[in-house]
C-alpha cells in the first residue's frame, strides 16, 4: 500500500479556560492517502473540525503527532505552518468568505497571484462550472455559486489537499448536489486528497472512506465499496 499523505497518531487536543479543560480530541489515529475523498461524520462537538484544523496547520495538537508526507506538522513553527498552508492546502468553509467588492475572477486571482504554479482564474472557475459568471460580484451570485467561487479559489493554487468544513451546510439539497459534483470532479481530475466534514449522513455515499466521530474519538471507519454519484445522494 502507498504511504499515507497524512498520518495522525494518538492526536489529542485540550482547550483550557481557567481551571476548565475541554477535551476536543482524545487519541485519534487517522491516515489519509493520495487522491482519497474522506468524509468526517459526526455531531457538533465531536472533534471533526478540530482535527481538520490541525491537519490543515491552523491549530496545534496538545499531544500526538501529525505528518504530512515526511514533514511533522506537530513540530513546525508558525512560519513553517504558514508556508505549508500556502503551498499545499486549500480550504473551503461553510460560509464563503468572498470579498464583496471583488468579482468572482478577482476573488480567485487573490490566490493565483501568490502561488507557485497556479491555474488561471478562468481555468479554476471553468472547473466548477462558472465560466460565464467570472465578472459577477458575490451579491449577484446565488449561495451555491458563491460556494463554487470559494472552491475555485481554493483549488486555483493546485493544492495537494482540499479541506472542506460543511461545504453544503448553508445550501438546499439541489444546490448542495451541484457543489458536491464540483468537488467530485476536482477529486477525480486533479487527484486531490479531500477531507470533508459534514453533519449530512447522505454525503458519505460519495466518499472512498467514512470516519464517524463521537466525543473526540473516531468510533468507526468504513470503506465505501459502492460509491454513489453526487446526483444519487439521498439528502
Amino acid at each position: 500500500m502507498a504511504s499515507p499523505i497524512f498520518s495522525c497518531k494518538d492526536v489529542a487536543k485540550v482547550y483550557r479556560s481557567g481551571e476548565v479543560e475541554v477535551h476536543a480530541l482524545r487519541g485519534v489515529d487517522l491516515d489519509l492517502y493520495k487522491g482519497e475523498m474522506a468524509v468526517l461524520l459526526g455531531p457538533s462537538g465531536s472533534g471533526k473540525s478540530t482535527l481538520l484544523n490541525i491537519i490543515g496547520g491552523l491549530d496545534q495538537a496538545s499531544s500526538g503527532t501529525v505528518h504530512f508526507r515526511e514533514q511533522e506538522l506537530t513540530a513546525c513553527s508558525e512560519r513553517q505552518l504558514t508556508r505549508y498552508r500556502r503551498d499545499h492546502v486549500g480550504f473551503v468553509f461553510q460560509f464563503y468568505n468572498l470579498i464583496p467588492s471583488l468579482t468572482a475572477w478577482e476573488n480567485v486571482a487573490l490566490v493565483t497571484e501568490i502561488s507557485k504554479n497556479p491555474m488561471t482564474p478562468d481555468e479554476a472557475l471553468e472547473m466548477v462550472g462558472l465560466k460565464d459568471r467570472t465578472a459577477h460580484f458575490p451579491a449577484q451570485l446565488s449561495g451555491g455559486e458563491q460556494q463554487r467561487v470559494a472552491i475555485a479559489r481554493a483549488i486555483a493554487k493546485r493544492p495537494e489537499v482540499l479541506l472542506c468544513d460543511e461545504p453544503t451546510g448553508a445550501l438546499d439539497s439541489k444546490t448542495g448536489i451541484i457543489v458536491l459534483e464540483a468537488l467530485s470532479r476536482i477529486n477525480e481530475e486533479l487527484n486531490t486528497t479531500m477531507a470533508i466534514i459534514t453533519h449530512n449522513a447522505g454525503i458519505r455515499q460519495i466518499a472512498h472512506r467514512v470516519f464517524s466521530f463521537r466525543d473526540g474519538r473516531i468510533v468507526e471507519a468504513q470503506v465505501n465499496e459502492t460509491r454513489s454519484k453526487p446526483a444519487e445522494v439521498t439528502w
